[in-house]
């Protein structure tokens, strides 16, 4: 085994590591395993032709060998080889030095890394020319976005369209009261850039997308998941597996999360953990399943840990580990993740060399073009239904939520089953009967409509948008959740 030492300037093609270790026996062997593993790397150091390029030397233990025949020198275990290219000169670089240089100012805002040998001025230096980017401002973009810019990350690139709303501030702590209302892009740039002037920003007001993915991750270094669904989910995998990008993965729901880090150093990506996403409906979001506001903190300070471990090019990240955190026992295990060698993204041959329909993907159909209600249509608006309760027609109102919802929040008159307990509740309905289900926002009612159907019902109807659709349309004073 021998390590291969990276000069400043190749580091961008190897993920930023500034040695790489290799099995061979002569230096030759030993340059074509770092350019097996880092392809990008290969159009530096060699020509056409495959010869060593003449403004590239190379060093074994220190000493020069740039006459000697690659093939034929002899490495030893623990020898080091050095690549040093040539730099430029003059005026040019002494203006790159200063502008990677540390301030005064910087020196003591850093000065707790700085006495840290593992991080140290170098390391330091590495935060402030480093690149990250955040897809999302959200629950696991507000630690990130916080903990990185107060750790000294030079420029930080965040994607995202959203506004902030009440509901956010109980775990997306990177936003407060004052902001209601703001873009979430310009409330998060507000606290990193009060937290470190130092750093540059870039706002990205638009959803990801297959069209523009490439375009705005390829400048960044590290590529950090905050997101909430999964066609975002398998884009950025794709998009970092193409531009040989990490992701920093996290994922959270009620009391549990998750974390790793993809498409690292020949590692396995998001598809060799799960090639297919689930249907639609099947995974509930954290609006309707719920999130313990504390959770994502811990799993984003888990991302922006590995993030930073990654540029310093200390310790060992979470690549082919996949960390699960139960915060209801305060326990985590580690599970094991390999790469697969058939993965139609990162495999051995890729048959997905370019980006897709992600919601075709995820089965995630356009919604059909909305047309007026009628009744016995399917579906039935929530002020025709409080118009039904008014005159005191005959028809049931059975509310499909969980009981813990039902105590948020109800409509009068509203008859609680749970649409997990509903198959067991069918012989307490009218199989001819009006029936209306509402949940929170329609989808778990669409599904009691479908179930009810399937048991021969024949004039059930889902109340569109549920509760929250109430509380705007019908009745004001009715809390959101």
């Amino acid at each position: 085994m021998a390590k291969i030492l990276i000069p400043t300037a190749l580091r961008q093609f190897t993920c930023q590591q500034d040695a790489v270790d290799v099995t061979a026996g002569t230096v030759g062997e030993a340059l074509r395993a770092l350019t097996d593993k880092f392809p990008d790397v290969r159009k530096n150091l060699f020509s056409d032709q495959g010869k060593l390029r003449s403004f590239v030397n190379v060093y074994v233990n220190d000493e020069d060998i740039r006459y000697l025949e690659k093939d034929a020198t002899k490495l030893n275990g623990g020898d080091t080889v050095s690549i040093v290219p040539s730099i430029a000169g003059g005026s040019a670089s002494v203006a790159e030095a200063e502008e990677v240089a540390l301030s005064n100012e910087e020196v003591m805002r850093y000065s707790r890394h700085l006495i840290l040998p593992e991080v140290g001025m170098e390391g330091q230096l590495k935060l402030k020319k480093a690149k990250i980017i955040l897809i999302g401002a959200g629950g696991l973009g507000a630690p990130l976005g916080l903990y990185l810019a107060a750790v000294g990350v030079g420029r930080i690139g965040v994607v995202d369209f959203d506004v902030v709303d009440l509901s956010n501030l109980q775990r997306q702590v990177i936003h407060g009261t004052g902001d209601l209302g703001r873009k979430k892009l310009d409330s998060a740039a507000d606290k990193m850039q009060d937290i470190n002037p130092h750093l540059k920003i870039d706002k990205y007001d638009v959803g990801l997308t297959s069209e523009n993915a490439l375009e705005i991750l390829r400048d960044y270094d590290i590529v950090i998941d905050g997101t909430d669904n999964f066609p975002t989910r398998y884009l950025v995998n794709d998009a970092c597996v193409l531009l040989k990008k990490p992701n920093v993965y996290g994922s959270i729901y009620r009391f549990e999360g998750q974390a790793t880090v993809f498409a690292y150093e020949d590692g396995p990506c998001y598809r060799c953990l799960y090639p297919e996403p689930p249907p639609p409906g099947l995974v509930p979001s954290c609006a309707e399943g719920g999130v313990l506001g504390i959770l994502p903190g811990m799993i984003g300070i888990i991302q922006a840990t590995e993030a930073v471990k990654i540029i310093l090019g200390e310790g060992t990240t979470l690549k082919g580990r996949l960390l699960l955190y139960d915060a209801m026992n305060m326990a985590f295990r580690e599970l094991k993740l390999q790469r697969d060698p058939a993965c139609p993204v990162c495999g051995d041959h890729p048959t997905v060399t370019k980006l897709i329909d992600y919601q075709e993907f995820c089965g995630i159909h356009p919604p059909a073009v909305a047309v007026p209600a009628a009744a016995g249509a399917g579906v039935i608006d929530p002020v025709d239904v409080k118009q039904k309760l008014d005159r005191g027609d005959n028809f049931v109102l059975i509310d499909v939520r969980e009981p813990h919802e039902y105590q948020i929040c109800r409509i009068p008159g509203a008859k609680l089953i749970p649409l997990g307990e509903l198959p067991k509740h069918l012989n307490e309905l009218d199989p001819d009967g009006d029936i209306v289900a509402h949940c929170k926002s329609g989808a778990r009612s669409q599904k009691a409509v479908d179930l009810l159907k399937q048991n021969g019902f024949k004039n059930v109807r889902n109340m569109t948008g549920g509760i929250l659709a109430w509380s705007d349309r019908v009745d004001p004073t009715v809390p959101k959740y």
